[in-house]
């Protein structure tokens, strides 16, 4: 029902392994090889999921996601971990959960969304070089080593947290059914869908995506989803709860559990495109009843950027669209360039 085994990602200069630990749920197994433990799945096997956590350090929630989804699996007690795991549920598993909660103990280790220049200078967000290279730099390696356990499955949900001023969403590829299946089953009430199709290299090269684990897995035609749940930093109990339903729900929709997804009835909107920006450095103010999920209307008043030091207004901040705000920045010392408020445009697909 449960196997677990520590693999070793990579190297650091004096020799010290990067671990991190594999856990695999129902007919799957980890086999022991010369390279290190590798998933057999019988051929009757059903479907396989993966799902994996804390690519980014500071990204917590999801590995607490894994770790209450492990007790409703296992019947665990939970204690410790706020409770509420539900019911166990192991003899209805009916294919094979892999699951990775700490993707990257580099980036987990310094409570960092990328990895000190000194360890990966060329990849220092491990985000931006799936699908790995072996003979690459220490990111490429532990991405090539995780890549085995990814590439085998029918799903994959890579799970990441934004900041508490961030409304929970889910990312998946913008036309592709199989996508918007999956992440309807894990079930935000905000979708963002991503470029496919001829503009999908376009956008991903200029924001850098070819590298993404989300972008390398939907390449290689695995339905993948990256659900962004509240607050980095902190487990969170009511993000963590809604990871968990959201894992169940995508389980239930791709078999591996009995039983099906809750109907789905949010908003889809374009993905991370609505960002204003401050055409300055100085102090961001947010205007005092501006807040995540508003509907607000192009043109509209967002907040002001000021000279701390004159009091001047630099910066009149307003919607670039119509759309749903999904972030505001609440820390106010702000830098040119720096995201004010983000603006997620509504779409029908």
């Amino acid at each position: 029902m449960h196997d677990s085994r520590e693999i070793v990602l990579a190297r650091l200069p004096s020799g010290v392994p990067i671990r991190t630990t594999v856990h695999v749920y129902g007919e799957g197994s980890l086999v022991d090889t010369e390279e290190g433990p590798e998933l057999d799945v019988p051929d009757d096997g059903g479907p396989v999921v993966y799902a994996q956590a804390a690519q980014h350090g500071r990204e917590v929630n999801g590995a607490a996601v894994l770790r209450r989804l492990h007790e409703r699996l296992t019947g665990g007690d939970g204690e410790g971990d706020g409770g509420g795991s539900g019911d166990a549920v192991g003899d209805d598993v009916r294919g094979t959960l892999v699951s990775v909660p700490v993707a990257d103990p580099l980036t987990f280790d310094h409570v960092s969304y990328t990895t000190p220049e000194s360890l990966d200078s060329i990849n220092a967000n491990m985000n931006r070089c799936w699908p790995g290279d072996p003979d690459g730099t220490l990111h490429e390696r532990m991405a090539a080593r995780l890549w085995p356990f990814a590439s085998a499955a029918d799903a994959v949900v890579d799970l990441h947290t934004g900041s508490p001023t961030m409304l929970t969403h889910t990312v998946y590829m913008r036309g592709d059914e199989a996508c918007r299946g999956l992440a309807e089953a894990f079930g935000t009430d905000l979708l963002l869908a991503e470029a496919a199709g001829d503009d999908a290299d376009t956008e991903w090269a200029e924001r850098d995506f070819g590298g993404k684990f989300r972008v390398a897995a939907t390449r290689e035609g695995i339905p993948t989803i990256t659900p962004e749940l509240a607050h980095s930093r902190e487990v969170v109990e009511e993000a963590v709860e809604t990871g968990v339903d959201g894992m169940v729900g995508v389980l239930r929709h791709e078999g591996v559990l009995a039983g099906d997804a809750d109907p789905w009835a949010g908003t889809v909107a374009r993905n991370h495109l609505g960002r204003v920006t401050a055409a300055d450095s100085g102090l961001f103010r947010a205007e005092p009843d501006l807040a995540i999920g508003d509907e607000v209307a192009d043109g509209e008043r967002l907040g002001e950027v000021y000279d701390p030091t004159t009091f001047e207004t630099l910066q009149v901040a307003e919607a670039d669209r119509d759309g749903i705000v999904y972030s505001v920045a609440r820390e106010s010392t702000v830098t040119a360039g720096a995201t004010l408020v983000g603006v997620a445009e509504r779409i029908t697909e």
